[in-house]
């Protein structure tokens, strides 16, 4: 658990942990560098849990985090939780179990909720995962939805390496997209609702532009080790991934204007994804351009 700042909801996250059914886990909290009590709040529950364990260190990043988390724990399976998501009571015993009867299985995942700021259930699901993930499917977009959903053998960890040290965004799309380049695991979901992911209230213009920025950061790491991929992909994937941030702005409620730019991009990187996917672009251009051409008559 990589924990930063994040005193206000972090005594929900870690009860979702201890009130798992699978009660056989060992939590590494790493604490990166926060200003507020996080770190306090992790102890007092460690000194009455001795599963759970602290250790701090000046801010060095999610990715750093993450990888300094999972070279302390011993465990053949390795789940990640963000300090401020929630975890379904059977979460760790369903994801254990599919991977006792799936040895075939590197990286298993089930859908999410999305919650609100404030940690009320949205009703907002996302999509069924579907059975078999090719590379290209985590270059454009990310099934998953977050690290917090994610049980992963050991193994794989070691076999691919641990997610780029200075990357904050798309980190885990990242290692997603080298896992499936690998080859050696399969990326399969469950299909229930097993993560509830915390949507963030505020800078949403800046974090916005700090995904896109990170995704393209993704497509460099990505040339290293996968370049005819990406030469055949890219413009697909980028309007996909613009298409993506478009809906983004739509559900944290942003400027219209942003929005409106991230789809008409989108559609200039590659206009076909209207003929390919054409439900999920049409209705999200539609309700872009619908806010941004309402906008002026709104209080």
């Amino acid at each position: 658990m990589p924990i930063h700042n994040a005193a206000g909801c972090l005594r929900e996250t870690l009860r979702s942990l201890q009130h798992q059914s699978h009660t056989d886990w060992e939590l590494i909290a790493v604490d990166d560098g926060s200003s507020d009590n996080s770190a306090a709040m992790v102890s007092a529950v460690a000194q009455e849990d001795s599963r759970i364990h602290l250790l701090r260190q000046p801010n060095a990043g999610v990715s750093c985090t993450r990888n300094r988390g999972v070279a302390l724990c011993k465990a053949p399976l390795i789940a990640f939780l963000d300090a401020d998501d929630l975890w379904h009571p059977d979460k760790l015993r369903l994801h254990v179990d599919y991977h006792a009867y799936h040895p075939e299985v590197g990286v298993s995942y089930a859908r999410v909720e999305f919650l609100s700021p404030g940690g009320t259930p949205t009703g907002l699901l996302a999509a069924v995962p579907r059975s078999g993930h090719r590379p290209v499917d985590f270059l454009c977009e990310n099934p998953t939805n977050t690290t917090s959903n994610w049980v992963i053998q050991r193994q794989v960890f070691t076999s691919v390496g641990g997610f780029v040290s200075d990357m904050s965004y798309s980190e885990d799309l990242e290692w997603l997209l080298r896992v499936a380049c690998d080859g050696r695991w399969q990326i399969a979901g469950l299909p229930q609702v097993l993560t509830y992911y915390r949507t963030s209230a505020g800078g949403l213009s800046s974090s916005l532009q700090r995904m896109e920025q990170g995704w393209l950061r993704l497509i460099q790491e990505a040339r290293r080790y996968a370049p005819e991929l990406v030469a055949k992909h890219f413009a697909t994937a980028q309007a996909i991934h613009l298409r993506y941030l478009a809906r983004r702005s739509l559900r944290l409620g942003g400027a219209p204007a942003i929005g409106t730019d991230f789809m008409l991009r989108s559609l200039r990187s590659d206009w076909r994804i209207l003929l390919r996917q054409p439900r999920r672009t049409v209705l999200t251009a539609l309700a872009v351009f619908a806010r941004q051409l309402l906008a002026p008559f709104r209080p």
